[in-house]
């Protein structure tokens, strides 16, 4: 998951993000940017997962984990 904080935060629109972050604290989030992680874990991770998965992750350490428990 080494480009995994990079490409999240060029998906959120940002230029940093820090792992304790709320998702639903970036202006560019919104359903377009759940399909976008959903497109990114697929491509990049082979892990499909849920647009209900993903808001319930909370943070950005929290998709991280869901990631990897689903690798």
């Amino acid at each position: 998951m080494e480009n995994f904080e990079s490409s999240i935060s060029e998906i959120l629109e940002v230029d940093t993000i820090d792992l304790n972050d709320e998702l639903e604290s970036f202006d560019a989030w919104d359903s377009l940017t759940v399909l976008s992680i959903i497109a990114f874990c697929d491509s990049e991770y082979k892990v499909p997962l849920s647009a209900e998965e993903i808001e319930s992750s909370d943070t950005i350490l929290g998709l991280r984990e869901l990631i990897e428990s689903k690798m």
